[in-house]
């Protein structure tokens, strides 16, 4: 193919600013044309988002030109793997198709309109809001999350805003396009079905050819030595190859063993052997299944791999960035290497995003990644009418083609919270009898996957619990998202109930702090300032983080403080409900953080921030998901110890659990013996005067297993008349790193040291550690060229619970 990603401009009448043959990046987006043309403000810092509005409600010209003087061949097409999102195409005044889908691939004929020579492409992008407009007027408008008509449109949902995304609309061409010249044949769809049979892989290779002439073909598979040759006969445009590959190594998810892959070639050619077309991938043998079998508890949610359960140690994923263009293969190697790095084995792709670039579920095979993909409806009623549902069928059957080579996908999901939706918050009032989407969810959907893909399990909704008659979330019966906890009640309450599987929960907490001074100009910068409140887009956000502070920490007193306890708090949060849910296995099995990453620096859900810098948040998923957890847990007969072993071999270990006082003196203690069997988890109840306090508020729990320790508080922070932190810190520079070692004088309660404060390239290596007196910790920070090392050892850089003045 001829790309024909250069000479492009853009162009629009009526605009703020004069737009008159900028030029244009593709792959791109109107947005990032502007910004790099100085026409805009970064959409990304302070409020300039509010000023950027009319990008979304203005119609944008793509142009560019061309030569051609290809060979005579019998077709020449214009391909178009994505446009965002409703355009008309002309080439040299000649419309040549049109588009109504961001999901999707178009490809059209251009022997009408090519000339030898010159050509003139142009590519009008429409208003998503002018296209909604009239969808609305013609199907009826549709009730959803937000006052934004997303749902109503084949685009990006979070585009439209969300409660932790920017509204950016966006417009423009944003996959390859370029010019196909082909004769006789080519490949129109390759689709293996990778299965395996005990030692054997198995490929059932479907194959469909356009033709141009009815002659035979034949299509050849190779891999790891194997060939295999089918014959497409004259004037028909299918074949099903049937592969084996013996002693094949399978494909693992992360964790349970490693992930070969292989090299699958398929090749089109003439009867007489001339090639016409290629196309290779490499592929994974394992199978992938739900067990759903009803038991004495409900409902269970599991997913087996290789015939093996996997406890799902997942974080949900969002778009990396508003402007998708701009995310590299590099830029998502290290998002993923931070995910590794937290022992995360499963990442979520949300509805409301995109369905995954070839270079994410690369990268995941690879890892070892295991990959739930959403088809893209979120938290809306969807129309089910034309022409909404034939963009659906058809964005449907392209993606699941595309993506069925990827041993890492291992769900497909048919919406997020949108049969919830339904169920809870009012919209059959709102409808009046108008469909909603679950005509998809129940219906199309999975006779797709059954038809296209067979080899993966589908699930209707994200939540769903398996059956109409049961309410869509309930706990007990498939899976579950819990958001009470979020927006009404403390996080403590995640032990309310043992869910089977919970696929969304999460607790907020502003970005890091380098993140926020590149962000915004507020002087001086608090948590109420002008741009940390547009960058807060959650309903009575910071509210709710006020609230959970009260609940348990003490109150800051300038935005230092606050910064650094509601980043302790969010991660406070999700390990308590980590540590509970895993301490469940295997009644619970599987638990999906939301969420890993960020699209822009914003107060959110996120472990990483939209910089890409790590919270607190990141270093409790390491702790609560490693796979030896050592936990501290509240049971019927008092705190008991828990240990969960998610490996292959049994967990010999002693632990030995002490409570002490607040000066460190052991007031009680005990020892176990443990042996805990592969993936499971055992509890061992303590001796009533281990487990028992006599000071609720000056005494706390602490259990050690070879590397792993737990701790137990029996107050809350606010409660307990820490002494002020005493400590002694020394800074010792080693070529690149820094190491900070700080030695207890009294108790310190979560140390955390930010070094991105002094450098914004600066990251540490641990969070969260509390040390007794006279115990030692030792930071290493890398990345960091300092003036003053000493300052990594002062407030505000190195922070601890205690050092919070009471009020």
């Amino acid at each position: 193919m001829v790309r024909l990603h250069r000479g492009w401009t853009v162009s629009a009448r009526d605009t703020p600013v004069e737009v008159t043959g900028v030029p244009a990046s593709v792959p791109g987006c109107v947005h990032t044309d502007l910004l790099a043309a100085g026409l805009i403000e970064d959409p990304y810092l302070d409020d300039n988002e509010d000023r950027l509005a009319w990008i979304g409600r203005t119609r944008w010209e793509y142009r560019t030109g061309f030569e051609w003087a290809g060979p005579g061949d019998d077709r020449i097409d214009l391909v178009c793997a994505g446009l965002d999102t409703v355009a008309v195409l002309e080439l040299n005044g000649v419309e040549i198709g049109r588009t109504a889908n961001m999901h999707r691939g178009y490809r059209f004929d251009l022997r009408s309109a090519l000339n030898h020579g010159h050509n003139d492409l142009k590519i009008t992008f429409d208003s998503a809001y002018d296209y909604t407009a009239a969808m609305a007027r013609q199907v009826g408008a549709r009730p959803g999350a937000y006052d934004e008509p997303y749902n109503l449109i084949r685009k990006m949902a979070c585009n439209f805003g969300w409660d932790w995304g920017p509204t950016l609309v966006t417009a423009g061409i944003w996959q390859p396009i370029g010019l196909h010249s082909w004769s006789t044949a080519r490949l129109a769809q390759v689709r293996p079905l990778v299965t395996v049979d005990g030692a054997t892989g198995r490929i059932e290779l479907h194959v469909e050819v356009e033709r141009a002439s009815a002659e035979a073909l034949t299509v050849t598979a190779e891999i790891d030595g194997i060939t295999v040759i089918g014959a497409v006969p004259a004037g028909q445009i299918t074949t099903v190859l049937h592969v084996e590959v013996p002693d094949v190594r399978r494909w693992w998810p992360r964790g349970y063993g490693e992930q070969p892959l292989y090299p699958l070639r398929v090749v089109l050619a003439t009867g007489g052997g001339r090639e016409l077309g290629r196309w290779e991938r490499r592929v994974g043998f394992r199978t992938v299944r739900l067990d759903t079998a009803p038991d004495a508890h409900g409902t269970p949610y599991t997913v087996v791999v290789n015939d093996r359960p996997v406890y799902v140690k997942g974080v949900n994923w969002i778009p990396d960035d508003t402007f998708v263009t701009r995310i590299t293969r590099e830029r998502l190697a290290e998002r993923f290497q931070q995910a590794c790095a937290a022992n995360i084995n499963y990442l979520r792709v949300w509805g409301g995003g995109r369905y995954e670039s070839e270079d994410f579920y690369e990268l995941a095979d690879e890892l070892g990644l295991m990959v739930g993909q959403d088809f893209l409806f979120a938290c809306a009623a969807y129309p089910e009418e034309e022409p909404f549902a034939a963009e659906v069928a058809a964005e449907a059957r392209e993606q699941v083609v595309r993506l069925a080579s990827h041993p890492s996908l291992v769900t497909w999901t048919g919406n997020n919270e949108n049969i919830w939706g339904f169920a809870d918050w009012g919209w059959p009032e709102r409808l009046q009898g108008r469909s909603w989407g679950a005509g998809f969810y129940h219906g199309l959907l999975p006779s797709i996957v059954a038809e296209l893909d067979p080899t993966r399990p589908y699930w209707p909704g994200s939540p769903w619990s398996g059956r109409d008659d049961l309410h869509p979330n309930d706990p007990d019966h498939g899976t579950t998202h819990l958001w009470e906890v979020w927006n009404r009640i403390d996080y403590t309450h995640y032990r309310d109930s043992v869910p089977r599987f919970v696929a969304e929960f999460g607790f907020q907490a502003p970005p890091a702090y380098a993140t926020l001074r590149r962000a915004l100009r507020d002087e001086p910068l608090a948590s109420d300032s002008p741009g940390m409140r547009h960058h807060q887009k959650a309903i009575d956000g910071d509210l709710k983080l006020r609230r959970g502070l009260d609940a348990h920490l003490p109150l800051p007193a300038d935005f230092d403080d606050w910064h650094y306890l509601t980043q302790l708090n969010q991660a406070r949060a999700i390990s308590l409900a980590l540590e509970h849910f895993r301490s469940h296995t295997p009644h619970n099995m599987g638990a999906i953080v939301w969420q890993l990453n960020d699209c822009w620096p914003v107060t959110s859900w996120a472990a990483v921030d939209g910089d890409g810098r790590r919270k607190p948040l990141w270093h409790a998923l390491r702790r609560s998901f490693a796979p030896h957890l050592l936990t501290i847990q509240p049971r019927p007969d008092g705190p008991a110890l828990v240990a969960v072993n998610d490996t292959d071999q049994v967990w010999t270990a002693q632990a030995v659990v002490t409570r002490h006082g607040l000066g460190g003196d052991a007031l009680a203690r005990t020892e176990v013996a443990l042996a805990v069997a592969p993936r499971s988890a055992v509890t061992v109840p303590l001796p009533a005067d281990v487990a028992a306090c006599g000071d609720r508020t000056g005494e706390l729990l602490r259990a050690t297993a070879g590397e792993e320790t737990a701790l137990w508080f029996f107050a809350e922070d606010h409660e307990i008349d820490y002494p002020p932190a005493r400590y002694e810190a020394k800074v010792v520079r080693g070529g690149t790193a820094y190491e900070v070692t700080v030695t207890a004088g009294t108790i310190l309660r979560d140390l955390v040291l930010s070094p991105d404060r002094l450098d914004p390239a600066a990251q540490v290596d641990q969070a969260l550690v509390t040390l007794l007196p006279g115990e030692s910790a030792t930071f290493t920070v890398t990345g960091a060229a300092l003036g003053d090392p000493a300052a990594l050892a002062a407030r505000p850089v190195l922070r601890c619970v205690n050092d919070i003045a009471r009020t």
